[in-house]
């Protein structure tokens, strides 16, 4: 029996309090299309981020806008056409295009376990069809500096598109100024993704978007998204949830609170492990990872395991302070 899952980056102190009143109250005319929801949903989201409503796409899930997104630069880039990211980095969008034919151009991760952006730049070639990556970065839990990729976007983007992944992105110290909507908006062909799976607590229900320029949205929603296969259940909790920086700040705070309890966990074991801007933590382990996984699985605790620059690593994400506690007394036994 699973005493406490920490394998899917999953936020268990959500939804808030508004979402799940506005989904309870939007049960009994559920049967209706949420067609005006969804434009007010998306209308939500362009004047917050200070775009006009084409710039902006729908999905049940970043994930669906993902594999969409590689479908489409697949199918554009043709016979040969491969993405570049770093590696190790989140694998949906990379596994769509690798399965219908595309090719990988694998970067590795610095000394510091962040993106190389000059060895990603110079992997870049009339074959590519885009430049993915995902900040901050999973597994690592990275964050990349934004003048550094800010001024990487601005200079490849002239020549492919680079979409960046911002699932995290609102569990670091300034979410706006470390966003690269700024490349958007100064009409720089980047595409960001942002999902409500992680501090908005939305992992089941199902809500992301793309933001981009008004043509690239066009092509993309080709292939998927739209918001027509987003439930009237959950985007009236995302219209609640949306602007409730009371409950984001509550997620953040309760977040950083059990990731300082893991920190201090590691290092009184003897572990290093790196310092994460998300809600996970990547650390190096002294035992294979398959059988870690495996040892921690018998004593209730779900994980995820890596292997990469001749180390095995172990990946946890947060769960309650509980559920923390629960993985501590496994990890003890294993240590």
């Amino acid at each position: 029996m699973i005493k406490a899952r920490l394998s899917a980056n999953e936020n268990p102190f959500g939804p808030s309090e508004k979402a799940r009143k506005a989904i309870i109250e939007a049960i009994p005319e559920s049967f209706l299309y949420p067609r005006q929801h969804l434009m007010d949903f998306r209308k939500m989201i362009a004047d917050e981020e200070g775009v006009s409503e084409d710039h902006i796409l729908l999905g049940a899930g970043s994930g669906e806008l993902l594999v969409a997104t590689g479908m489409c630069y697949t199918f554009k880039g043709g016979a040969g056409s491969h993405v570049v990211s770093g590696d190790p980095s989140y694998m949906q969008l990379i596994r769509t295009v690798t399965q219908i034919g595309a090719g990988w151009e694998k970067v590795p991760l610095n000394k510091k376990y962040d993106y190389d952006l000059e060895a990603m730049a110079a992997r870049v070639n009339d074959k590519t069809s885009l430049v993915y990556i995902c900040n901050p970065n999973n597994p690592t839990g990275i964050l990349t500096d934004a003048n550094k990729l800010s001024a990487f976007c601005e200079t490849m983007s002239a020549r492919k598109p680079v979409f960046v992944d911002e699932a995290y992105i609102d569990y670091v110290a300034d979410p706006k100024k470390n966003s690269m909507m700024s490349c958007i908006k100064k009409g720089q062909n980047v595409i960001v993704a942002r999902t409500f799976s992680k501090v908005h607590s939305f992992a089941g229900l199902r809500i992301g978007y793309l933001i981009a320029l008004p043509d690239t949205i066009e092509e993309i929603s080709k292939f998927g998204g739209g918001g027509g296969s987003i439930s009237a259940t959950s985007v009236m909790g995302a219209l609640a949830s949306y602007g409730d920086k009371d409950f984001i700040k509550y997620s953040v705070g309760k977040n950083n609170e059990v990731k300082s309890f893991l920190y201090k966990t590691l290092q009184e074991n003897g572990y290093e492990y790196l310092t994460s801007q998300t809600n996970f933590v990547l650390f190096p382990i002294k035992m294979d990872g398959k059988r870690f996984v495996e040892e921690m699985m018998k004593r209730g605790v779900s994980i995820r395991n890596w292997e990469f620059e001749g180390k095995h690593w172990c990946r946890v994400s947060m769960g309650t302070m509980d559920q923390m506690k629960i993985f501590a007394d496994a990890f003890r036994t294993l240590a």
